[in-house]
């Protein structure tokens, strides 16, 4: 029987015949995780309770915790800005090039399909008329 864990792209592992290098080196299979690490101390009757997934229960007293915490909506607005600004700084904005490329490519395709559309619309036109009289 073979090994589970996926050793490609240099993530090879030692085999010492415990679970130990499964548990530190995520093989990026969830199922297989899931079924090999999922021993009667993780379950809880409200869900599983995997190396990268809390219980649902856990999760649910969270968000409720949290909720009650950020009750004035001032605070909650300006959060949400810091963390607009913080996502916005990850993004890979486009050159000067690439967005004059990326314009024009919209352009003419919008030109075209209004072109389409119009010339469908005229044929269904003229065959209505010629059809009804």
């Amino acid at each position: 029987m073979s090994d589970e864990r996926d050793t490609r792209h240099g993530a090879h592992t030692a085999d010492d015949g415990d679970d130990t290098a499964a548990a530190t080196r995520p093989s990026g299979k969830r199922s297989a995780r899931r079924t090999r690490s999922a021993s009667p101390s993780q379950i809880d009757n409200g869900g599983v309770a995997t190396l990268d997934r809390p219980s649902r229960k856990a999760a649910k007293t969270t968000d409720r915790a949290e909720r009650k915490k950020s009750g004035n909506p001032f605070k909650r607005l300006i959060r949400f800005l810091r963390e607009v600004i913080a996502e916005l700084r990850k993004v890979i904005w486009p050159n000067r090039k690439q967005m004059v490329t990326y314009t024009s490519v919209v352009l003419v395709f919008v030109i075209f399909m209004v072109a389409f559309i119009s010339g469908l619309d005229l044929a269904f036109i003229k065959g209505v008329n010629w059809l009804f009289g």
